[in-house]
């Protein structure tokens, strides 16, 4: 979308072509190719909306007849004879009912149309996200990311409502009302209605669209609001430990005076719309009026005709009166809509070739041929690393903070693709397969285990969703956790809380074991799964990792060097450059930079001993 521009309150051209192009992409959702049923819904909707309109121009001549009826200065209409003031008056009410009734079941035909596309819009949205690579979801704002969501589908919806059944409906209402007036009436009659419509309308566009851009501005200060308190929230802890309550709710303070700011601006916007329409809508209605009054005064018009036309007037003015209202919230939906589908455009830096086939291990090689590869063109990460792992080996990644080693797993995951080299697993290049099959062979224990707010039972069966109940017991026994649960008091049933929180960092981590356990994948990728955790608990959990690598491939990346002294191959990482490869004996007899690095760590497990 574009910037709002301050200089005045016309719609530029760029905002027309793109709330244009955001209608087209609303079009497959109530027309699709696929579903012929959607369409009958959408037909018979259309059509019962007609029906409703039709019916409502109808009443006004049934109120002429019966006040004509009871003057008794003019004859009845040929259809009016013999129902008499009575008659007539009910064949009024009937009309009204009618065209209310029509309404009503011009909505209940379309609702599942609306709904299905509110849900289908909001699907593919939610898969497209989890689609979008890492380099999205770690610069993503949370907060603000579910907002754009939740606003764009409201703002299907709304659009879906009112623009099909307020603005159509009116337009359709108008134009038979405006020939009702210069046939039965006078032309003259027809002039003052389209000069006050247009009036009207000219008003309502030029003040919505300024009002339009304070609306984004007060959107742009809601969604930073929000942003700044789930960001808050989720750091709950930090915020007590630096005791910064105060600071955060004075952070949230000024986001919020932002937000009013923007929102006073709006209401008195409003005010002065809303006295502009009814100042516009009155002036035309009491000139019409007039005339009516002056043809009576005449004899050219009856009493009837007098109250059918400020009938047919009042019957336009309303839903007229809701126009400014109506074009805001569609203009306001178009523009979080657009917000919605250039979410929708994000591209992923990540995809699947078009001849991407299905990875088969089969022994599970890993190959690392020659990998560079950088977040940014202005810091490299990784240079020219080359290894290979043998199928059933393991092999641990060492070094300090930033020398690369979780860039590694990440790409062997395929979060990334590397700027140059092939990452093979059986000599399957994984740029060439499919994510979803990459992503089965591969199980991650990660050094902080994320959980859902669900239960226990559902974190552990989410490595394999079809498992049964005693596959998923069979797992948490082999993690070593299965007596913990056990003796809760809701068992597996136990919710865990949100990132499970409720559980210790050992329990997660048994917890994320028991779920790749349980998802038994060929290929493993330890990374640094123990630094987290105290001695004694790193130990007990050492002992299932250890377990959970029997018979597959397994890439650790470490930070305590007592974890890798038994992996069949130890590389040593600084600045992206593989410094040193081979086993731990080795390494440490050779008295290089491992060998520094184990010294220090030893060094310093002594003086905690002490």
């Amino acid at each position: 979308m574009t910037a709002p521009h301050t200089n005045g309150p016309a719609i530029d051209p760029e905002s027309r072509a793109s709330s244009m192009i955001t209608l087209r992409k609303v079009g497959p959702y109530l027309w699709p190719k696929e579903m012929p049923w959607v369409k009958y819904r959408v037909v018979f909707a259309l059509a019962a909306l007609v029906v409703a309109k039709l019916v409502a121009v109808a009443g006004p001549f049934a109120y002429k007849a019966a006040v004509d009826a009871l003057g008794g200065g003019a004859p009845s209409p040929a259809w009016a004879l013999g129902l008499g003031a009575v008659g007539l008056t009910v064949a009024y009410g009937v009309a009204r009912a009618g065209n209310v009734g029509f309404q009503q079941l011009r909505d209940v035909i379309f609702a599942r149309v609306g709904q299905r596309a509110l849900r289908m819009i909001a699907i593919e949205t939610f898969r497209h996200i989890h689609a979008l690579s890492m380099r999205f979801h770690i610069t993503r704002r949370t907060g603000g990311l579910s907002r754009i969501i939740e606003r764009g589908v409201k703002g299907v919806d709304f659009l879906l409502r009112f623009l099909l059944f307020s603005i159509g409906p009116l337009i359709l209402e108008l134009l038979l009302t405006g020939i009702i007036l210069a046939t039965v009436f006078d032309i003259s009659y027809l002039a003052v209605l389209i000069v006050t419509i247009a009036l009207y309308v000219w008003f309502t566009f030029k003040v919505t669209e300024w009002r339009v851009k304070i609306r984004r501005q007060m959107n742009d200060q809601d969604t930073d609001a929000n942003q700044k308190a789930v960001d808050s929230l989720l750091n709950f802890e930090t915020v007590k430990y630096f005791n910064a309550e105060e600071r955060e709710a004075q952070r949230y303070d000024r986001a919020m005076a932002g937000y009013e700011e923007a929102a006073i601006k709006t209401n008195y916007s409003l005010g002065f719309l809303n006295f502009g329409q009814s100042l516009i809508i009155t002036t035309g209605l009491v000139i019409v009026m007039i005339m009516a009054a002056l043809g009576v005064e005449r004899g050219d018009l009856t009493v009837g005709d007098f109250v059918m036309v400020n009938a047919f007037m009042i019957q336009i003015t309303m839903p007229l009166n809701f126009l400014g209202t109506v074009y805001r919230e569609i203009r306001q939906a178009l523009v979080d809509m657009g917000e919605l589908f250039t979410l929708l455009e994000q591209p992923a830096d990540v995809h699947d070739a078009a001849d991407a086939q299905e990875l088969k291990v089969s022994r599970g090689k890993v190959e690392f041929r020659a990998i560079d590869f950088s977040y940014e063109s202005t810091r490299a990460i990784l240079h020219g690393v080359d290894f290979t792992l043998e199928a059933g080996q393991s092999v641990a990644l060492v070094g300090p903070s930033g020398s690369g080693k979780s860039t590694i797993g990440r790409l062997l995951f395929r979060f990334y693709d590397p700027q140059k080299g092939q990452i093979l697993i059986d000599g399957q290049d994984v740029a060439k397969v499919t994510q979803s099959s990459l992503h089965d062979a591969i199980g991650v224990v990660p050094q902080d285990t994320v959980l859902f707010n669900d239960t226990i039972f559902y974190n552990i069966a989410y490595g394999r969703p079809n498992a049964t109940r005693a596959e998923v017991e069979a797992a948490a026994k082999s993690a070593k956790i299965h007596d913990f649960i056990e003796s809760l008091p809701e068992g597996y049933e136990t919710i865990v809380g949100e990132r499970g929180l409720k559980l210790s960092g050992g329990e997660k981590q048994r917890v994320g074991i028991a779920r790749t356990l349980l998802k038994d994948p060929p290929i493993l990728l330890l990374d640094e799964a123990t630094s987290a955790l105290d001695t004694e608990t790193e130990r007990e959990i050492q002992g299932q990792l250890r377990a959970l690598g029997q018979g597959r491939s397994v890439i650790m990346i470490a930070h305590r060097l007592s974890t890798v002294v038994d992996a069949d191959l130890v590389m040593v990482l600084e600045k992206g450059v593989v410094v040193e490869r081979g086993r731990h004996d080795d390494l440490v007899a050779a008295g290089g930079r491992y060998a520094a690095m184990w010294a220090r760590q030893m060094s310093e497990q002594e003086r905690a001993l002490q």
